[in-house]
């Protein structure tokens, strides 16, 4: 068995002697106790030595990156093809391409990073030829060459100056924010007229610094800062100020602050500048599409370009807003739908009721150019001026709500219908399945109140009809008890008289509006002449 022992000086081929030896893996370490022993389990067959560092860092970065060097081929081709043995290697991944590139059988197991420990514990007296001091000085060598080579070509680190650069920003605009305010507070003791005139800080600042005290601006000439009509303005104000007078030292410390504001908006603008190019030249896509601050917070949210190129469109569409988002879910009310991808110029100029889908289209047309920036090896910005055109135009169609219509001039809108499903499949009517009264309470007072109404009426009309009928019937009695004492000398006649009249009333039919409970009660004079009657029949 052959064994591959890479060092920093070059490649070194073993040859085991006692394979018997390597079974015992827990006192294998016994056999290196000493060069001697060592020589009796392996021995140098070959060794290629590099030439230089820049050789040497060729090769490690090769070996790191599971690849074959063109120089590890040929003492592999030369000296393992033609002993027909297996080699024992220490990387894994390593031994897979040599297997599948060279057609050789590659051994990797515990007993090989043991016996790997050993050699390399012996190697000054395994690899003749050479000497310690020669063996360090390119060890150490190799090392700082390859974490140069490491940290310089490293994806993760070249956007670093861009993070640097955004957050040393956004820290300069807070301090210009806090230092502005002081300002103009210390000096509105003394000139407070001069804020509300001019709104600008900058021009603000270098009024201060060119005049100082406020009787010195009758005499100053501003026409290289303000206009005219302002200027004029400042100084009627100056004559008639309400402000305190100060010292000297006080308009000395106030004159230092202004000039602190101004090398550090400056400096501010200066950076800015940086940012842009550094942005072009690192993710110029990303650039165009959402601009170079908000490019660059999206790079620092991240941590890196790389590891936001891993982030999914959703993602980085409410990067930024973390803690809204995680506040609705706990809630179980709305997520929202932005993030730092609000300050986009696309999603600024849109309408409130589409922020939410441009901002999502323009989250997935960013996710596609920030991947494009980080694993693509073209630098141009092509591709994003191509996705920011179309989403462009996706805004003006959204904004003019309508369709372009396909006709001869090209320009007229398509008309655009309401949609309308008629659907043939009969629906249910769940207006059966109501238990509650139909009408409501009110109309039903007004109906039994006019039923009240109509049963009154009825009864008054009947109890008259009844009156009516009573009457008549006391006149006709009358009129028969006349008849009897006039004709009592024919009584059978009478008689007969009499059963027709008491046929006739029975035979009277009640109206139908009568009511039957109503009947006539006869009175006590009705009484004395149906007595006499009878009297006068016996």
């Amino acid at each position: 068995m052959l064994v591959l022992f890479e060092t920093s000086v070059g490649y070194a081929i073993f040859k085991v002697l006692n394979e018997k030896k390597l079974q015992e893996v827990d006192s294998l370490w016994k056999e290196f106790e000493t060069p001697e022993k060592a020589n009796k389990i392996v021995k140098l067959k070959h060794f290629e030595k590099f030439q230089d560092t820049a050789e040497a860092l060729a090769a490690f970065t090769a070996l790191m990156e599971g690849k074959i060097n063109k120089q590890l081929k040929k003492v592999l081709k030369k000296i393992v093809k033609e002993a027909h043995e297996p080699l024992a290697v220490a990387d894994a991944k390593l031994g897979g391409v040599i297997k599948e590139k060279l057609n050789l059988s590659c051994i990797h197991s515990p007993v090989v990073n043991e016996l790997m420990r050993g050699i390399r514990s012996q190697m000054d007296g395994l690899i003749p030829g050479v000497e310690p001091r020669e063996m360090a000085a390119m060890c150490l060598g190799l090392a700082h060459s390859l974490s140069r080579y490491r940290l310089k070509f490293s994806a993760d680190k070249v956007d670093t100056m861009i993070v640097q650069a955004i957050s040393l920003l956004d820290d300069l605009d807070k301090e210009l924010n806090n230092y502005i305010m002081r300002c103009r507070e210390w000096y509105g003791w003394h000139f407070p007229e001069l804020g509300k005139i001019i709104s600008d800080n900058l021009t603000y600042c270098k009024c201060l610094q060119k005049v100082g005290d406020r009787k010195n601006y009758a005499s100053a000439t501003l026409s290289e800062l303000l206009s005219e009509e302002v200027e004029a303005e400042v100084k009627a104000a100056a004559e008639i100020s309400m402000g305190t007078e100060v010292s000297e030292e006080d308009i000395c410390n106030i004159l230092h602050l202004c000039t602190q504001v101004i090398e550090i908006s400056e400096y501010r603008t200066q950076l800015y500048e940086y940012l842009q190019n550094r942005m072009m030249a690192i993710a110029p896509n990303v650039t165009v599409m959402v601009g170079e601050l908000v490019g660059a917070r999206l790079i620092a949210h991240a941590g890196s370009l790389l590891n936001l190129a891993k982030h999914a469109a959703s993602t980085v569409q409410i990067l930024g807003a973390e803690k809204a988002l995680f506040r609705a879910l706990k809630s179980r009310r709305d997520t929202p739908k932005y993030g730092l991808i609000y300050h986009a110029s696309l999603v600024g100029q849109t309408s409130p009721k589409h922020k939410g889908k441009i901002s999502r289209m323009l989250a997935a047309k960013t996710v596609l150019a920030i991947r494009y920036d980080a694993f693509g090896e073209d630098s141009s910005s092509a591709m994003g001026v191509e996705n920011r055109a179309k989403l462009e135009a996706r805004l003006r169609i959204l904004e003019d709500r309508g369709i372009r219509k396909i006709s001869g001039t090209g320009k007229a809108l398509a008309k655009a219908e309401k949609y309308e499903h008629k659907s043939e499949v009969k629906t249910y009517d769940p207006s059966g399945d109501s238990t509650l009264p139909t009408c409501s309470k009110k109309r039903k007072i007004e109906e039994v109140d006019k039923e009240d109404e109509v049963t009154e009426k009825k009864a008054k009309k009947a109890k008259i009809k009844i009156k009516a009928e009573v009457e008549e019937e006391e006149e006709e009695v009358e009129a028969a008890v006349e008849e009897e004492e006039q004709e009592e000398e024919e009584p059978s006649v009478k008689k007969k008289k009499k059963k027709d009249k008491k046929k006739h009333i029975k035979e009277e039919p009640l109206s139908e509006e009568e009511p039957c409970t109503s009947t006539a009660v006869p009175s006590p004079e009705k009484k004395k002449k149906k007595k006499k009657k009878k009297e006068a029949e016996d």
